[in-house]
């Protein structure tokens, strides 16, 4: 065994994955499931129609206590905080002086705290970052001993409802503390697939049964890093470090909906944030030189993170940023970046794959239909 691999974390539910038959690979410093013998496509189309399983513990998990707390935070994101309902879940974005993306992450407001998921490749950098610029009457508590589950798909509800009735009430962005056969859980109705669905946060002492019991239902199938990929791309959901990053700003990267309008320059309060200058000067002029936009393949083979993009005339226009061979959407999918000029719907772009173009038109994202329940 190499050092490498020595070195690597496991997740509270690491046994349960040998013991499935899954395919372990590196991840932000984690031994992960990227597949399990009923392989990437069938995992992906299992969790479009019934209900998949995915191990997210490698993720982050923090407590911000004080009364001060949202005010502190507050300062840190383009996001309302502070007006939060307590009970619901937001996402935020961690941004830098530049008005680049430092990171994406879920905020809940449990009255007396707020809880964040932040990811795992950044966890420790946003860590750092709190420590940096949150006061002292804010205290930081690092959730180390806990399970991070997702259960997603139209059936989640009902499986879960079997073991927590009251998560049948429910709705998009909900997050509650709930009682899972005796133990207490944090539950947002939330997800990273575009399906309904939940992110369960178990102590790490009870993770193995508790993940049984969901095994143990009918509907559920374990799903690997590998679906959980191809899943998010086709509802049009970033991934931090590919689609953002801190080269990337809010407008950039087509992430308006997430600046919050008591944020903006003619809200509430406006502005506050690192960076602010910037993002609302953007916001305000749409004066980019770059898109974010969604692509559809005319071929058959996918394109994936890096292919170049040209136009018609053979000049180079963009990036690639992530791919999928899109299995609900039946044909290759894409995200990247495109000069501003070319970002229009149905506009032909060409991506280069191992010397070849490969025609693709600018596409109108969800590629696949969110389906987050609302009540």
């Amino acid at each position: 065994m190499t050092q490498e691999v020595q070195d690597l974390l496991k997740t509270p539910c690491f046994d349960l994955h040998v013991e499935a038959g899954a395919r372990m690979v590196p991840f932000a410093g984690y031994e992960m499931p990227v597949q399990y013998p009923l392989g990437v496509k069938k995992e992906h189309l299992h969790t479009r129609a019934s209900a998949g399983l995915f191990d997210v513990s490698h993720m982050g998990q923090l407590r911000l206590h004080g009364p001060n707390a949202a005010k502190a935070l507050e300062a840190l994101v383009p996001v309302d905080i502070l007006d939060l309902p307590q009970g619901k879940q937001r996402y935020a974005l961690f941004t830098n002086d530049e008005g680049g993306l430092q990171d994406d992450l879920m905020v809940s407001n449990f009255g007396d705290h707020l809880f964040l998921v932040v990811n795992a490749a950044c966890k420790n950098q946003d860590i750092a970052h709190l420590r940096q610029h949150l006061p002292d009457d804010v205290e930081i508590e690092i959730l180390e001993d806990r399970a991070l589950l997702a259960l997603q798909g139209p059936l989640a509800a009902q499986v879960l409802a079997r073991h927590i009735p009251y998560t049948a009430d429910m709705v998009f962005m909900d997050s509650r503390v709930l009682k899972f056969d005796g133990v207490d859980c944090i539950i947002g109705r939330a997800g990273y697939t575009g399906e309904d669905g939940f992110e369960i946060s178990i102590p790490a002492e009870h993770a193995d049964r508790l993940t049984r019991l969901l095994l143990s239902e009918a509907e559920v199938e374990w799903i690997g890093l590998g679906a959980r990929d191809s899943l998010r791309l086709e509802s049009g959901l970033c991934l931090y470090g590919h689609d953002i990053d801190t080269s990337t700003t809010p407008v950039e990267a087509s992430l308006l909906w997430a600046i919050s309008k008591a944020r903006r320059a003619d809200g509430i309060r406006p502005g506050g944030f690192p960076g602010a200058e910037i993002v609302l000067e953007q916001i305000a002029t749409k004066a980019v030189s770059r898109k974010r936009v969604g692509m559809i393949g005319l071929g058959k083979a996918p394109v994936r993170e890096g292919a170049v993009l040209y136009n018609e005339q053979d000049q180079e226009i963009g990036i690639i940023t992530s791919g999928t061979a899109g299995p609900s959407f039946g044909s290759p999918i894409a995200m990247g970046y495109v000069a501003k000029e070319f970002a229009s719907l149905d506009t032909l772009v060409f991506a280069e794959v191992r010397g070849k173009k490969m025609p693709m038109k600018i596409a109108k994202m969800p590629f696949v239909e969110q389906r987050y329940y609302r009540g």
